[in-house]
């Protein structure tokens, strides 16, 4: 049983939202607005926030940010067709996708359970498959364990950061598009794929790199997409 909280300072928009979801037996924690919602996260277990971006008292960027400070729920923002500015800064504090107002129940519902699933195998390890790992210099991902170190350090990832770093990691030189990367890892049509790539890729930088100005692992080919540099990959699978 998922616990999923809504936030929305539309009464009517969080009312249908919840119709939506318990008859998909999630359990609906409801919020209106950003304080609210922080409250809430605080002391219950929620597995996944439906957050607005435009309310009274805190904004859903706002409650974001200090959001990200203790927590890596998973953030599909509710955003209206006019936000797109606003969309870009919410993927930027830690945001993991959007949909847009007014939206389609079965886009909303195909979203939620993308988010759940990448969330759930992110803190589940199966000890009855192979251990395997990948290495690029310093960088190991165990994709077993769902862990990432840099020299050594353990990284906290996102879902979605974990699985673009996988994928480039599974192949070392190898050059993927914006819209490649968002088919592979979101598993959904590509529309506004390079905005939403880029932010994740920054993300992942800022938590690898030594310099993320002049990275040493996770380059852009411009005009072309984005590659884990090739330094002597080694890949393993381990018992």
């Amino acid at each position: 049983m998922y616990n999923i909280l809504v936030c929305d300072d539309e009464r009517d928009i969080v009312a249908a939202l919840k119709i939506y979801l318990t008859a998909e037996d999630y359990t609906v924690l409801t919020a209106y607005t950003g304080q609210q919602a922080l409250e809430i996260l605080r002391t219950n277990k929620v597995h996944l926030v439906l957050l607005d971006i435009m309310m009274p008292e805190m904004d859903g960027i706002t409650a974001m940010s200090q959001l990200r400070e203790f927590s890596n729920v998973p953030v599909l923002l509710l955003t209206a067709k006019s936000e797109d500015t606003d969309k870009v800064l919410g993927l930027n504090v830690g945001a993991d996708d959007y949909i847009t107002k007014p939206f389609n129940p079965v886009e909303l519902l195909a979203r939620v359970r993308a988010q759940l699933r990448r969330y759930t195998q992110l803190g589940t390890a199966n000890t009855l498959q192979p251990l395997t790992l990948l290495r690029i210099g310093g960088i190991e991902l165990d994709d077993n364990a769902k862990t990432v170190s840099c020299n050594g350090i353990p990284v906290a990832l996102t879902p979605l950061e974990f699985d673009i770093l996988r994928l480039l990691m599974r192949n070392p030189g190898k050059v993927f598009s914006p819209r490649e990367i968002y088919q592979q890892v979101w598993r959904e049509n590509p529309l506004g794929a390079e905005n939403v790539v880029a932010v994740h890729i920054r993300h992942l930088r800022e938590k690898l790199e030594i310099n993320p100005a002049e990275p040493r692992y996770l380059k852009v080919v411009w005009g072309k997409g984005y590659k884990m540099e090739d330094l002597k990959c080694k890949n393993s699978n381990e018992v």
